[in-house]
C-alpha cells in the first residue's frame, strides 16, 4: 500500500463526497443500484500540501453519426479519465482570467515575465503569456482501470472464454468511415472488448461491442499520448506554455491494475514491452516532451464503483449521470455530452467544459492579457476549430501528436476525426 497513492485517491473521493445528492448514480424506481467510473487531478505544492483540483465521472462517447451535429456544443467524450482533464483545462483558464482581471495571485500559474518570452524558443510557438508554477506536480486517480491497452488483461479475465478473437478483415475507408488516406484498405479499428490477441495497438470506445460505433480512442491511449503533450487541451496550450503540465503519478485501485497492461500501456521500457519506448528521452520544440507518469495503487475504493455498488445490491448497471468539477466552482451534470435536462444539441446545453464555452473563455483571457497576445486573440476571433487546430500557432503541439502517434501510438490513429470534429 502506497501513502501517497492513498492520500491522492482519498483527496478525490473525499471531494466526490461532498457534492450533492443529485451529481451521484440514483438508485432507479425498480431497485437498481447505478456505478460510475471516477476520476480526479490532484496538485501537490512544494510545501508537500496537495489539493484536488478536478474530477469528473462518467463512461459514455458520442457515436460517430453525431459528431456532425456537436458544433462545439455536446462533449464527444465523456469518459471520467477524459471529463476530468476537460475540467482541469477549465480550471487552468478560469485561473488564468482571474490573474489578468483581477491581478489575482494564482497558486498554481503565474504570467511569464518578458524576459521569460524574449527567450522563448522562436522556432516554435512558445510565446504564451502563462506557465504553470516550478515545483507543483500533478497526480490522477482513477477508480477503474483507463479502457483499451491498459485494461486489456483484465477485461480477458472477466470472459467466459478468455481465446483471442479472429480479426477482421481491413475495409475500404469509404465503409469504416475513417478520415484516413482513401487509397486502398485500412486496418481495422480495434474496439476496447475485441481482438485479444491484439495487444499494444491503438483501440477505439465503446467497449461494448453492441453499441454505436465511435471516432474517439481508448482512454489508455489519450493517456499515452497526455504524456508528450502534457494535459493541456489545444485552446488551453495557446495560452500556458504545456512545461511542467504533465502527470507524475496515476492511481489506481488494486483490485484494477495490471502490472503488464499499465507496463505496456504507459512506459518506455523496452525490454518490458513498453509500447513508448520510441519516443523515450525526447525532447520537442515548444516546451514539450516526453514526461512518463509511475502507476501506484491504492486500497481505497470508490463508493459507487461497479465492485462496490455489486456488494451491495443484487442489480446494478451503469449510469447515464456524468458530473464535472472544479476548484473554481464549476458543477455540472451532463447526459449525453450536454448539460442535464437539456436538448442533447441546443445551445442553452453547452457546458462549461464545451469546446464553444472554452472558446469563448480563452477568447476573453487573450482579450484581457492584451498586447502580448494579439496573435491568439485574432486567431480566436477569426478562424474556426478547424483552422486553429492546423494553424502555425499549435504547429509545435501538431507535430508532438504527430510523431508520437507514427512512433510509439501506430495503428487505428489512422483512423481518426477529421480535423474539425477533434
Amino acid at each position: 500500500m502506497n501513502s501517497e497513492a492513498d492520500e491522492i485517491a482519498s483527496l478525490v473521493l473525499k471531494q466526490f463526497d461532498r457534492l450533492p445528492a443529485k451529481r451521484k448514480p440514483p438508485v432507479r424506481d425498480n431497485g437498481t443500484h447505478e456505478w460510475v467510473p471516477l476520476s480526479g487531478i490532484v496538485a501537490r505544492g512544494t510545501n508537500g500540501k496537495a489539493t484536488c483540483l478536478a474530477l469528473a465521472t462518467g463512461m459514455k462517447c458520442l457515436p460517430a453519426s453525431r459528431l456532425s451535429l456537436a458544433n462545439g456544443v455536446a462533449v464527444h467524450d465523456w469518459h471520467a479519465e477524459i471529463l476530468a482533464i476537460r475540467a482541469f483545462n477549465q480550471f487552468i483558464l478560469e485561473e488564468c482570467r482571474n490573474i489578468a482581471l483581477h491581478g489575482r495571485a494564482s497558486n498554481f500559474l503565474r504570467l511569464r515575465t518578458e524576459e521569460e518570452l524574449a527567450a522563448a524558443d522562436k522556432s516554435a510557438f512558445h510565446g504564451q503569456p502563462f506557465s504553470w508554477k516550478d515545483g507543483i506536480t500533478l497526480h490522477m486517480y482513477c477508480s477503474e482501470a483507463p479502457c483499451g491497452d491498459a485494461s486489456m488483461e483484465l477485461t480477458m479475465a472477466a470472459q467466459d472464454d478468455a481465446s483471442p478473437w479472429d480479426i477482421p478483415a481491413p475495409q475500404p475507408a469509404s465503409v469504416s468511415g475513417s478520415a484516413g488516406s482513401g487509397s486502398g484498405s485500412e486496418p481495422p479499428a480495434l474496439l476496447g472488448r475485441g481482438y485479444f490477441s491484439q495487444l499494444g495497438v491503438v483501440r477505439r470506445k465503446p467497449a461494448r461491442g453492441d453499441a454505436p460505433p465511435t471516432l474517439s480512442k481508448s482512454c489508455s491511449d489519450k493517456l499515452a499520448l497526455k504524456q508528450c503533450t502534457s494535459l493541456l487541451s489545444s485552446l488551453t496550450s495557446l495560452l500556458v506554455c504545456p512545461d511542467g503540465v504533465y502527470l507524475r503519478t496515476l492511481v489506481l485501485p488494486e483490485s484494477q491494475h495490471s502490472e503488464a497492461g499499465c507496463r505496456r500501456s504507459f512506459s518506455a521500457d523496452e525490454g518490458r514491452g513498453g509500447r513508448m519506448h520510441p519516443v523515450a528521452g525526447k525532447q520537442w520544440s515548444g516546451g514539450y516532451a516526453f514526461r512518463p507518469f509511475e502507476v501506484q495503487t491504492t486500497r481505497r475504493e470508490f463508493s459507487y464503483s461497479r465492485r462496490s455498488v455489486a456488494a451491495r445490491a443484487d442489480k446494478t448497471a451503469a449510469s447515464n449521470l456524468a458530473v464535472a468539477w472544479a476548484r473554481n466552482g464549476l458543477e455540472e451534470s451532463l447526459i449525453g455530452g450536454v448539460l442535464q435536462g437539456r436538448k442533447q444539441f441546443d445551445l442553452r446545453g453547452a457546458t462549461p467544459v464545451s469546446r464553444r464555452k472554452m472558446w469563448s473563455l480563452a477568447t476573453e483571457v487573450a482579450a484581457l492579457v492584451g498586447m502580448s497576445c494579439v496573435a491568439i486573440q485574432s486567431l480566436l476571433r477569426s478562424s474556426t476549430y478547424k483552422s486553429v487546430k492546423e494553424g502555425e500557432l499549435l504547429s509545435a503541439r501538431r507535430q508532438v501528436k504527430s510523431e508520437a502517434r507514427a512512433r510509439a501510438l501506430a495503428g487505428a490513429w489512422r483512423l481518426s476525426k477529421p480535423p474539425e470534429y477533434i
